[in-house]
């Protein structure tokens, strides 16, 4: 497991199985995941952490999944 700032409030966690996670301060906002791709929430939150997504995303295509899913994925449930 790594975790890189990448800029105020927005932080980075690769898991060892290929998995990538955008955290919006403390909040998995946004993924990549080997088998499904990129992937965003489709919960609105703020401005800033909807500028959060679309930096990191970078333009690339990503399939909306709900809030719980990004919450189960870094906790585990």
């Amino acid at each position: 497991m790594k975790i890189t700032p990448i800029k105020s409030n927005m932080t980075q966690l690769d898991l060892a199985d290929g998995t990538s996670v955008l955290f919006s301060y403390s909040t998995p906002v946004a993924c990549f995941e080997p088998r499904l791709g990129y992937l965003r929430t489709a919960k609105k939150w703020s401005q800033t952490t909807t500028r959060h997504i679309n930096h990191w995303l970078d333009g690339v295509e990503a399939t909306q999944a709900e809030q719980v899913f990004f919450d189960n994925l870094v906790h585990g449930a």
